[in-house]
């Protein structure tokens, strides 16, 4: 029997090691990136800081709690999930509070939840529990007929009227590459692709300065103080770092020419203090986070936990790419934060609860694979008892 050696038991200390990691970076950069806005505007430095750190205990909090709760239970009550979040969505556009043109924002007690970004957790729970069931019944996987497709596009719509198209394609798009990757029919994936293409495409042209953020995607320089301005400074605060980087607060682009440089551009302000060399800490980070989910999902007790660790992997480090290639003039501006590292208490706090479930996913199946092998030393035991009293498990037949 082959015993494969690691410096962990399970995949949930190096997902502990990680997450601890990002975070502490995340929080690090939070400060660095938001002092001289929360000066000037708040008149004290301290000010983004402090509102992070509320929502960073609020989400280790809510990690833990989701890591102790039976990652099942989550099947019974999505149905209740998706009526709070439909509520919430819709209860955002009436009276939500309006931040740069966009309603996207309840506000309560000094502080604002974002609606959408719990929508992009229930989708995925929506999403794992049909597969799971088309899955074990050996049916076909029908998106074009599944109800709870159609009601993950009624929650993506909503999104789309805030407006938020970068977080409205994420709520429907981890659901659509979830079934992709759990197998549905070649001729459906083409069919549901072009037309969320020109679906894509049909709501770019609608909106004018949408369509200005594309044709200026690949040469923002041609309007650099226009639509152009936010991805060229990305561009040269990343650029600017350099190998090294300025160093911790050295960085020069926060000082009121990135904007949202502590949301979403945080990690251009990462790249110019922390130099290539963070950059590489960071993607290294995120890459080991998503083998840790496939290996998570190869050991998981059931279907349900394999489909809904894909469905996190794809949600956290799918999410991560984006922001990476929004910040680094590859894709248009949409507005994807980096999880972990971009200011927001509603990503982060989602961010942490879908941790938390893939932590106890991991727990189970690390219980399953612990009993199969007590299972597998009681039988070698019992075998070996057996042989002791003349009743050897292997007879040679001459």
């Amino acid at each position: 029997m082959l015993i494969r050696k690691t410096p962990w038991r399970n995949e949930s200390e190096p997902v502990i090691v990680i997450m601890a990691v990002l975070l502490l970076l995340g929080t690090i950069n939070v400060f660095s990136s938001s002092f001289v806005l929360a000066t000037t505007s708040y008149n004290n430095p301290y000010y983004f800081l402090i509102r992070h750190a509320v929502w960073l205990v609020l989400g280790i909090f809510v990690c833990f709690a989701c890591s102790r709760i039976n990652y099942h239970r989550w099947q019974s009550i999505t149905k209740w999930l998706l009526i709070a979040t439909v509520l919430a969505l819709i209860l955002v556009l009436v009276m939500g509070t309006v931040v740069n043109g966009a309603r996207r924002w309840l506000s309560f007690a000094g502080f604002s939840v974002q609606p959408a970004e719990f929508a992009k957790l229930t989708g995925i729970l929506i999403a794992s529990r049909f597969l799971t069931m088309m899955m074990k019944r050996e049916k076909k996987i029908d998106l074009l007929k599944a109800p709870p497709y159609w009601v993950i596009f009624f929650m993506a719509a909503l999104v789309e009227l805030e407006p938020d198209m970068g977080t409205a394609c994420i709520v429907f798009g981890v659901p659509f590459l979830m079934a992709f990757l759990v197998g549905i029919p070649w001729k459906q994936v083409k069919v549901l692709f072009f037309t969320g293409i020109a679906g894509i495409v049909g709501l770019i042209v609608w909106q004018p300065y949408r369509l200005l953020r594309v044709k200026t995607t690949y040469d923002p320089w041609s309007d650099a103080q226009g639509v152009g301005y936010q991805a060229v400074q990305s561009m040269s605060t990343i650029g600017s770092g350099g190998l090294w980087g300025m160093g911790l607060g050295e960085g020069v682009s926060k000082y009121e020419y990135l904007p949202e440089a502590h949301t979403d551009f945080a990690f251009a302000i990462f790249a110019q203090e922390h130099g290539y060399l963070g950059v590489l800490l960071v993607i290294a980070l995120f890459f080991m986070l998503a083998i840790c989910c496939y290996y998570i999902s190869a050991r998981a007790r059931d279907i349900y936990g394999q489909v809904l660790t894909i469905g996190i992997m794809l949600l956290v480090v799918g999410q991560a790419l984006g922001n990476l290639f929004m910040v680094s003039g590859t894709f248009p501006v949409v507005g994807v934060p980096l999880p972990f590292i971009s200011y927001g208490g509603s990503s982060l706090l989602v961010t942490m609860a879908s941790m938390g479930i893939l932590l106890n996913i991991c727990r189970h199946g690390f219980q399953l694979q612990h009993d199969e092998r007590q299972d597998a030393r009681k039988d070698v035991i019992r075998e070996g008892r057996g042989g002791a009293q003349g009743t050897p498990p292997l007879r040679l037949v001459k």
